[in-house]
């Protein structure tokens, strides 16, 4: 028997109504994600791809189709926490420490102070921040504050992890290492992972299935499958299965331009 989907879109449509008038956004998206999935989502900026990330954690509003996360609606899975969402920017608070920056949605959620220390010294581990705790977020690079970020998504322990572009704004070395860096907590801790990405090799390496969408109104063009198995060196990027794979998204891509 098959597990049913973590999310599940059918039909999904969302129109932003402005001063200007309507803004197609999104249009009759149908997608199924499962369990453990790493699931990378990737079109020109203004696709909805970011979008969608925010309708499946219930900060937009479909206007038409269906959306659940796990088996209910986004709202209901909001307050069961069913996720963890990281933004582009790590959002953190200046004037906290990065284990009281980590702290906070455990402060909001009433976990016991041992709780909140017990989870924050587990999650520092997970994201290589051993030692880091007691720094404030201007004594970290970029790099790091991101995983700061990720840590204070990871730290109550949701299934899910919703990624808005991530690694974005870091330099090439950087997002490489962190690219590697993710890949092994996601096999480390067995999250479902939706993940926006403007990057061919970024979302190829990572994913277990890509999302490939069109310009506004974002559709999906395509949906590729990964042959890759879970641990991927770096080089597997230089293989011809990798070379061929990025073609078909960057194909995909034109294709939906040519839909206009």
């Amino acid at each position: 028997m098959t597990a049913a989907p973590v999310i599940e879109a059918q039909n999904l449509d969302l129109t932003f109504q402005t001063s200007d008038g309507p803004v197609h956004a999104l249009k009759d998206v149908s997608l199924a994600i499962g369990k453990g999935e790493f699931v990378s989502f990737i079109g020109p900026s203004g696709c909805g791809k970011t979008t969608f990330l925010r309708c499946i954690a219930a900060l937009e509003q479909p206007t038409g189709g269906s959306l659940t996360v796990n088996g209910v609606s986004p709202e209901e899975a909001r307050r069961a926490r069913a996720y963890g969402y990281v933004f582009q920017a790590a959002g953190l608070y200046p004037w906290r420490t990065i284990a009281k920056n980590i702290k906070l949605p455990l402060e909001i959620m009433g976990f016991s102070r041992e709780e909140q220390d017990r989870r924050v010294k587990d999650v520092l581990q997970l994201v290589d921040l051993e030692g880091f705790g007691g720094k404030y977020p201007w004594q970290l690079s970029g790099g790091m504050q991101q995983r700061a970020s990720i840590a204070r998504a990871l730290a109550f322990d949701a299934d899910i992890l919703l990624m808005d572009e991530p690694f974005g704004a870091l330099d090439e070395i950087v997002r490489d290492h962190l690219n590697e860096q993710l890949l092994a907590l996601w096999a480390r801790t067995g999250k479902t992972i939706g993940f926006v990405t403007h990057s061919i090799p970024e979302a190829v390496y990572l994913s277990t299935k890509i999302v490939v969408m069109s310009p506004r109104p974002g559709r999906i063009t395509d949906v590729i499958d990964s042959p890759f198995p879970p641990e991927r060196p770096l080089d597997i990027r230089d293989t011809p299965e990798f070379i061929a794979i990025a073609q078909r998204v960057r194909e995909g891509l034109r294709a939906g331009h040519g839909d206009d």
